[in-house]
C-alpha cells in the first residue's frame, strides 16, 4: 500500500502533519487501535501559549529552561515558544471550543509556570483536540486513517529487493489486528509520531498503547536516541485499586489545590519547596510525595481543593468531578487520595528542527523524540504545543524538499515462512509484567546504581528469551508491544547509568550533586 507520505500515529503530531502535507500530497496515517485512543485524547491540562498582557516569549522560554535544568536547546525553546500563540489561532479556527473569559481566552496557571498562560478546554483539552484534529482530517480527500495497524519495524535500505546498507526509511511493516496478516506500508517520506514509553513502568497515567514503538524502531533501524534517562512522573495520580492510571491534572494545584500528608495533616511542600510550594516543578513535587509515602509507609497522600467554592471546582474540573463522584469521592468537600505515576517520556529519537532524524526520509514529531525543547524536565502544558510546532516543520520540510526525495524501490514483503502460531502467550504476559515492576522498583523517581544495574541484569536475561520468541513465532500485537517495551526499557537503564549527577528528573542518591555542564546523554546503535 503505497502514498506520497506515510505517518505513524494518529494524535496531536501526526494528524497536524497530516493536514499540513494534505493539499498537496496523498498522506496514510496509521493508527495502533482506534484513531482517538494515544495520548492526545488524554491530555486534561491544556496548551502553553504566551497570551496573557505582561507576559512575554522569553519569560515562558525562561520558564521551560528552568523546569529543564538547563539541558534544553535554546534555539529550539525559542522555536516552539513563539509557534504557540499561530498553533492556538489555527486550532481554534478547526473549532476547538477553548474557555474564554468576556472576550478573551481563559488562562490558567500550572507548576513551573511564571504566568498565567494555559489555554484549556474545561479539564479536557486534549480530547476536544482529538476530536477537531481527527474531524478535519477525515473530511480531508487525500488524507486515508487506517485504525488497528500495529506497526512491528521500519522498512529500510536493508528490506529492498537489491540489499542496500544506504540506510533509507520506505515505510513501514504493520500487523492488521483484525486479520493478523502483516501489511506492507511504503512512502517516500514516513513520520513518526507514535507517543511515548510510559507502560514501561507498573504505575503510568499514559494508554495502553503507549510502548515506546516508534523510539524501538528507529534505534533497530539505526537512528540515535537521547536524554532516556528522563522519565517524567505525574505527581498527582489518583489512588484507587480498581482505576489504575486517572490522572488528576496539575490545574487542580494551579488552583489552589494543596498537599496534605493524611497522617499528619499538615501541608508538607513547605519543608521541600517553601517558596513554590505546590507550584514547584513536577519532579520536585514528586519526590516529595515519594518521601512522604516513604517515610511514613503510607499507599497515597491528599490533594485537597475543598476549600475553594464548589461552584469553582465544579466549573474548572467537571470531568474529574464527575469521575470521582462515581467512586464515591466529593472533591468539593473531601481530599483526593494521589500517588505519583509515570508521565511524560522527555527523551527520545533525536531530531533537528525540522522533525529530521539521522535516517533519508525518516522524521519524527511529539512524545517519541527528543528536539532539545524538554531538557531534563518537560514543562507542563508544552506537550501538546510541542506535537503542533513539529508536526508542522515535518510537514514544510518535506513539503519545500519533495523533489529531492529519491522514488520508493521495490521492498520486499514480509516474510512468514519459518514461523508458527505460539502457544505460550503466558510467556508475554509474564515478562510484560515483570519489565514493569522492576522498572518501577528500580528505575523510578529515585534511583541508585545498584538498583539500576540489578534492572540492566534482568534486562540482558529478558532480552534472549524474548529474540528466541520473535525468531519462532507468528507475531502478534502483543509480542510486538513486548520487545518494543524491553528495548525502550534497556535505552532507559544505559542512559541513567551514563549520567554520574542527578539533574531534573534523573535523581540519583549516588550522585547527588548537578554537574556545572549540562550534557545530553546520546545513544548511537
Amino acid at each position: 500500500m503505497t502514498s506520497d507520505v506515510l505517518i505513524v500515529g494518529s494524535g496531536a503530531a501526526g494528524l497536524t502533519a497530516a493536514l499540513n502535507l494534505a493539499d498537496r500530497f496523498k498522506v496514510t496515517v496509521l493508527a495502533k487501535g482506534a484513531l482517538n485512543e494515544g495520548s492526545t485524547a488524554w491530555a486534561q491540562g491544556g496548551i502553553a501559549a504566551v497570551l496573557e498582557p505582561g507576559d512575554t516569549f522569553d519569560n515562558h522560554v525562561e520558564d521551560t529552561m528552568v523546569a529543564g535544568a538547563g539541558l534544553n536547546d535554546r534555539d529550539v525553546v525559542e522555536f516552539v515558544v513563539e509557534g504557540a500563540p499561530a498553533a492556538i489561532e489555527r486550532l481554534t479556527q478547526l473549532g476547538v471550543p477553548f474557555a474564554t473569559e468576556g472576550n478573551a481566552l481563559h488562562l490558567t496557571r500550572e507548576g513551573g509556570h511564571s504566568h498565567r498562560r494555559i489555554v484549556h478546554v474545561a479539564d479536557a483539552t486534549g480530547w476536544a483536540v482529538q476530536e477537531a484534529l481527527q474531524r478535519a482530517a477525515e473530511a480531508h480527500p487525500n488524507i486515508t486513517l487506517v485504525p488497528d495497524q500495529v506497526a512491528i519495524d521500519l522498512a529500510t535500505s536493508r528490506h529492498e529487493r537489491r540489499y542496500s546498507g544506504a540506510g533509507n526509511v520506505w515505510g513501514v511493516y504493520a500487523v492488521d489486528r483484525g486479520t493478523g496478516r502483516v501489511n506492507l506500508y511504503t512512502a517516500k517520506a514516513t513520520i513518526l509520531a507514535t507517543g511515548g514509553a510510559g507502560r514501561t513502568y507498573l504505575f503510568s497515567t499514559a494508554p495502553r498503547g503507549a510502548t515506546g514503538d516508534g523510539i524501538a524502531m528507529a534505534w533497530r533501524a539505526g537512528a540515535r536516541v537521547s536524554n532516556m534517562e528522563m522519565m517524567q512522573f505525574h505527581p498527582t495520580c489518583l489512588y484507587h485499586l480498581e482505576v489504575k492510571n486517572f490522572l488528576i491534572t496539575e490545574a487542580v494545584r494551579g488552583e489552589g489545590g494543596r498537599l496534605i500528608n493524611p497522617t499528619t495533616g499538615k501541608r508538607f511542600m513547605s519543608y521541600y519547596d517553601p517558596e513554590r510550594m505546590e507550584l514547584a516543578p513536577r519532579d520536585v513535587v514528586a519526590r516529595a510525595i515519594d518521601a512522604e509515602i516513604k517515610r511514613y509507609g503510607l499507599d497515597y497522600v491528599h490533594l485537597d481543593i475543598s476549600h475553594q467554592p464548589p461552584e469553582f471546582v465544579k466549573g474548572h474540573f467537571p470531568n474529574i468531578h464527575e469521575k470521582l463522584l462515581g467512586l464515591g469521592i466529593d472533591m468539593t468537600t473531601q481530599p483526593i487520595p494521589v500517588v505519583p505515576a509515570q508521565h511524560y517520556t522527555c527523551g527520545g529519537i533525536v531530531i533537528d528542527r525540522d522533525g529530521r532524524t539521522d535516517l533519508p526520509g525518516l522524521y519524527a514529531a511529539g512524545e517519541c523524540t527528543e528536539s532539545g525543547l524538554h531538557g531534563a524536565n518537560r514543562l507542563a502544558s508544552n506537550s501538546l504545543l510541542e506535537c503542533f510546532v513539529f508536526g508542522e516543520a515535518c510537514a514544510a520540510h518535506i513539503t519545500a524538499h519533495w523533489d529531492a526525495l529519491p522514488p520508493v524501490p521495490v521492498i520486499r514483503p514480509w516474510d512468514e515462512s519459518r514461523v508458527t502460531d505460539s502457544d505460550e502467550e503466558v510467556v508475554i504476559k509474564q515478562n510484560w509484567t515483570e519489565i514493569r515492576r522492576f522498572m518501577w522498583n528500580y528505575v523510578g523517581i529515585v534511583r541508585t546504581t545498584k538498583r539500576l544495574e540489578r534492572a540492566q541484569h534482568r534486562i540482558q536475561m529478558l532480552t534472549g528469551e524474548v529474540a528466541d520468541y520473535y525468531g519462532h513465532f507468528r507475531v502478534t500485537p502483543d509480542l510486538i508491544e513486548l520487545r518494543n517495551l524491553l528495548q525502550t526499557a534497556e535505552l532507559i537503564v544505559r542512559s541513567a547509568l551514563h549520567r554520574h549527577e542527578s539533574r531534573g528528573l534523573h535523581y540519583t542518591l549516588d550522585y547527588p550533586e548537578t554537574l556545572p555542564g549540562a550534557v545530553d546523554t546520546v545513544l548511537v546503535p
